[in-house]
């Protein structure tokens, strides 16, 4: 049985998986793997479950934004007015 690669922290920031501890702990508690401890400091990951723990996140485009002067031509059509709306003044 071959021995699987550990992955220790800076290895998940590295990869773009984590920026911080704190981060990681509510990860951990959202389901991501808890990893093993391999000392009272030190926890590591496989690379087989970091991979499959990333094959299971959904992938999902960001949904397209018409530009600006599409969404107000459809406001237009919609409502009969003609401009952008009008930006209220906070404080004055």
């Amino acid at each position: 049985m071959p021995i699987a690669k550990h992955l220790r922290f800076p290895d998940l920031v590295d990869a773009g998986i984590v920026a911080n501890r704190v981060t990681l702990a509510r990860m951990i508690k959202a389901g991501f793997p808890s990893g093993r401890l391999l000392g009272p400091n030190t926890r590591a990951w496989t690379e087989t479950e970091i991979q499959a723990w990333l094959d299971a996140r959904p992938v999902e485009r960001a949904p397209e934004v018409a530009p600006r002067e599409q969404r107000f031509a459809a406001r237009k059509a919609k409502t009969g007015k003609d401009a952008a709306p009008k930006r209220k003044r906070r404080g004055h």
